[in-house]
């Protein structure tokens, strides 16, 4: 039998502890900054931050080539011989890091190649389902395995409201991002994952907190979240207050568990610092 293992990229944001927990390949994508190029995870996200302070500038990011997949998945076979993997991918609509790992995947056996269509905690949602699936049946099949991910790829559900516009405008990654022209100053949009692209649904004004509160609330109405976990991710500077808030209300929704993420760098670069997101599975 052989061994199954679970790869996806550093954009699904999943918390160190569940890495190692549920022995995650977790490949790096890039941040372009001050004409560097750093590896997702090697530097502090508050030097993102720190940089766009200082210079005005908001760094870019790139995806992983052909040959840094390449070198991942040899890598993981040196360490897993003979095992299968499962590469569930960030959004093919908003990265070519998919198309790569594909590319790559054609010198290799037993690798499966899934596109999540989603990114951070609503691509997180989806690897973790799996990694707790694969726990409980160390012993099925990998075809079955990834009939039952791609099931659950429609199931998950993303939003968020970013903490910067000036981010998310510089990162061109929204669709509609040019309907949001012209009222920067005075709204909070809501930005959700539609077939696998980032797309600006409502918009809220007000104070953060208030902001937030409407989100889930909103998040809650529309989709029937699994109340086993719900997912929230923010990026630093977000105010504990309002996590403190989001806690309740999931909480007050029977939410079994609650996980917070924090926005790694790849993330952070396109919604900037103070952001706020939820993310789970629907029933």
């Amino acid at each position: 039998m052989r061994r199954i293992i679970i790869s996806t990229e550093s954009g699904a944001d999943i918390p160190d502890d569940l890495v190692e927990k549920y022995n995650i390949q977790v490949v790096p994508m890039h941040i372009i900054m001050g004409g560097k190029d750093y590896l997702d995870g090697s530097l502090p996200v508050q030097d993102i931050y720190d940089y766009y302070e200082r210079t005005k500038k908001i760094p870019s990011t790139t995806s992983t080539n052909v040959h840094e997949y390449q070198e991942f998945f040899t890598n993981i076979r040196k360490k897993f011989p003979n095992c299968t993997i499962i590469h569930i991918g960030y959004t093919s609509k908003a990265s070519s890091s998919f198309q790569h790992a594909v590319m790559a995947a054609e010198e290799f056996e037993n690798i499966f190649l899934i596109d999540a269509l989603n990114v951070t905690g609503g691509l997180a949602a989806i690897v973790l389902d799996a990694a707790r699936v694969l726990e409980k049946e160390p012993g099925i099949e990998p075809e079955r395995f990834v009939e039952r991910i791609e099931k659950i790829v429609p199931k998950s559900r993303l939003a968020f409201i970013p903490g910067s516009l000036e981010f998310l405008k510089a990162g061109g990654r929204v669709s509609n991002m040019a309907s949001l022209i012209g009222t920067l100053l005075r709204i909070k949009p809501c930005i959700e994952l539609k077939d696998g692209k980032l797309m600006s649904t409502k918009k809220y004004r007000g104070k953060m907190g208030r902001a937030t509160e409407n989100l889930l609330k909103d998040y809650l109405t529309e989709f029937n979240i699994d109340r086993k976990q719900i997912y929230f991710i923010y990026s630093i500077g977000l105010d504990e207050r309002i996590k403190h808030r989001m806690e309740e209300v999931a909480k007050a929704n029977d939410f079994q568990n609650i996980r917070w993420i924090q926005a790694g760098g790849m993330i952070s670069t396109h919604s900037g610092a103070g952001g706020f997101g939820v993310a789970g599975l629907e029933k």
